[in-house]
């Protein structure tokens, strides 16, 4: 006999395994090295369980977790920031590089612009790259849609002056 508590349980694992890559972008996006990347994971997941029984079915959950996630990294972010200006010079040697794509140096270069957006501007790239409209990125992020369509209109313009500033003279973007 299946309990409700059992078919609970199963339902979230589903559904968090159709939608792992959420936790994985967002922990990626908010952590400084592996350690805590790991440790981002299992915060963010643990969220997720925890506020589970709140979950509106009638809305996305991509979107509820987008949401969760997003939380949690922007505090953890917050949190990591305050650890790490009382660290001392030699500290800094303990933090990992920024994981990077060693397939394509474009998406290194883009990951690591991304690292240096704030918390709110990183959440809405990170929505937008993953093809939510200014409406669900309004809902999630808890902004207007004009709001959501000018920041990405700003860190858009960023990011190409950044990447373009990157590419050697002459040589194209595709290459």
């Amino acid at each position: 006999m299946t309990t409700p508590s059992a078919s609970r349980d199963d339902a979230f694992v589903a559904l968090l395994d159709q939608h792992r890559r959420i936790v994985s972008k967002v922990a990626d996006a908010y952590s400084r090295s592996a350690a805590d990347r790991d440790d981002l994971t299992a915060e963010i997941i643990a969220a997720l369980w925890k506020s589970f029984p709140r979950y509106d079915e009638r809305f996305p959950f991509s979107t509820w977790a987008y949401r969760v996630a997003l939380n949690v990294a922007i505090s953890f972010s917050r949190a990591e920031r305050r650890r790490f200006e009382h660290q001392t010079p030699t500290d800094f040697a303990l933090v990992d590089p920024p994981v990077v794509d060693t397939l394509d140096p474009r998406v290194a270069e883009l990951r690591t612009f991304i690292g240096t957006l704030g918390e709110i501007d990183r959440a809405l790239i990170l929505l937008s790259l993953d093809g939510y409209s200014y409406a669900e990125i309004a809902t999630t992020v808890g902004l207007s849609e004009t709001n959501v369509a000018t920041k990405l209109q700003r860190i858009r313009g960023r990011a190409r002056a950044a990447l373009t500033a990157s590419t050697p003279q002459g040589e194209p973007h595709g290459t």
